[in-house]
């Protein structure tokens, strides 16, 4: 009996054991996130890496985050939605990219709003925070936001200064994407050209576009200085890509994590916001210094491209109340919106 009993008595303290263990296991265990990014690789997206290493730092390394970029894991268009389903974990991409799923977010990236980026991240840090419509529509998407990297003003490059008058620009193919940058060159008579910012160095080259619409930190970072030297503007700013992660993956995450992420996004976006002004001169420095020409264009012809445009802001308005049966939400959006710019 005795026997029996202390045999008993060391195969539950066995089985104790291995679970103690087995919980410890699992409560260590290594997570890695893909991450699925549009861009290529470049100091242009050394910020994101570096909120990569310090997620992994944090957790003592549980959770890793691999980053596949130059739209390795999906086309920018489809990036935001893989992330949804699951298909990968996180990703940044541009809100004009999914205009139907983030009516509220592309408003970012409507055209001939800001001449400053710095402008464009002033309103989104006030209207994200007064308004939660904006983590209501990334959440029915199935997406947690966690920070946006502001990009430098946009400049038109090709090889001619045709870029610096409307008149110039009647009938050349531009470099477009989203649903309300097109609006933009074709109220002044130019092509729109739906095309990513890895296609763009191969069309310049090709001939199947006059002018690529990008900032000047890419196009360092795409190297269209080899094929395009004239580099018009800046003609106006918007907003860069969201960094978002799935639902789903979110859920798998402990709250632990969790805080580590959100307070990491927030220092990434804190640290963005000092970087772009800096990053961004420094690129137009090397453009000029490869040969490159930064040519402005004249305030009254940057007036008349304005005037030969709809109102962006009451457009969008009209648009999201219709589309989705609440007209007070872009109504209370746009006036603010509209009080923000004014000042």
């Amino acid at each position: 009996m005795h026997r029996s009993f202390m045999t008993r008595v060391q195969r539950a303290l066995v089985a104790l054991f291995a679970l103690a263990f087995a919980g410890s296991a699992f409560a260590q265990q290594k997570i890695v996130l893909r991450w699925g990014h549009y861009l290529p690789d470049s100091p242009f997206v050394q910020i994101e890496k570096d909120f990569a290493s310090r997620i992994e730092k944090r957790t003592n390394g549980q959770v890793r985050i691999d980053m596949t970029f130059a739209e390795g894991l999906g086309k920018g268009t489809e990036l935001l939605m893989l992330a949804s389903r699951g298909a990968i974990d996180m990703t940044s991409t541009a809100p004009g990219y999914n205009p139907d799923q983030l009516r509220y977010w592309r408003l970012f990236q409507v055209p001939m709003l800001f001449t400053r980026s710095r402008d464009v991240m002033d309103v989104l840090a006030k209207v994200v925070n007064e308004f939660p419509i904006y983590h209501q529509e990334m959440d029915r998407v199935g997406v947690v936001w966690l920070f946006q990297q502001p990009l430098g003003e946009y400049f038109l490059s090709g090889t001619s200064a045709d870029c610096t008058t409307v008149a110039g620009l009647r009938g050349k193919k531009i470099r477009s994407f989203g649903a309300d940058i097109p609006k933009g060159f074709t109220a002044i008579g130019a092509v729109p050209v739906t095309i990513p910012p890895v296609g763009i160095y191969e069309a310049l080259k090709s001939g199947n576009l006059d002018y690529s619409y990008i900032n000047a930190g890419n196009i360092q970072t795409l190297k269209l200085n080899e094929v395009a030297k004239t580099h018009c503007g800046p003609i106006m700013a918007i907003s860069g890509h969201n960094i978002t992660i799935g639902k789903r993956t979110w859920a798998r995450l402990s709250p632990e994590i969790q805080k580590i992420f959100q307070e990491e996004a927030r220092n990434t976006q804190r640290a963005y916001l000092d970087w772009v002004g800096d990053f961004e001169a420094k690129s137009l420095a090397g453009i000029q210094a490869q040969g490159g020409k930064i040519v402005p264009i004249p305030a009254e012809e940057l007036r008349k491209w304005r005037a030969a445009g709809p109102d962006f802001l009451a457009e969008w308005e009209k648009a999201t109340a219709a589309a989705t049966n609440d007209a007070e939400t872009p109504r209370k959006v746009v006036a603010r919106w509209r009080e923000l710019i004014s000042k």
